[in-house]
């Protein structure tokens, strides 16, 4: 599986799956529109992506960070993470990333540096 299979399954599998027509029983709603209409999954998901591209661009814009940040180890299971989160969880505050969720990777980093001495 290829690093985004997933988005693209997790894309299909929000699409309607069919529709009712009187008369016609179900039919796949994408057969329903002609070929020049229909969206091909590819370009669903670039369009997703480029979405993302641009929401996650305008953070790093808006604070200055660099952009080899995006080459960080940690940059794709962020973005990963924030992915499978449900709708309506809300990010941490300045205060969380600064206060507790600072000291649970300060106490992680501590643990991994006595196991490695």
């Amino acid at each position: 599986m290829y690093q985004g299979e997933s988005d693209v399954e997790e894309i299909v599998s929000r699409l309607p799956r069919s529709t009712s027509i009187a008369g016609h029983g179900r039919k796949d709603p994408f057969l329903l529109k002609s070929k020049s209409q229909q969206m091909t999954q590819k370009n669903l998901v670039k369009g997703t992506r480029n979405m993302l591209g641009r929401y996650v661009g305008k953070w790093f814009y808006d604070k200055g960070i660099p952009f080899d940040a995006a080459n960080s180890p940690y940059f794709p299971p962020m973005v990963s993470a924030i992915q499978r989160v449900e709708p309506g969880v809300k990010p941490s505050t300045a205060y969380e990333l600064s206060g507790p969720i600072l000291d649970e990777e300060v106490e992680e980093v501590t643990k991994w540096i006595e196991e490695c001495k």
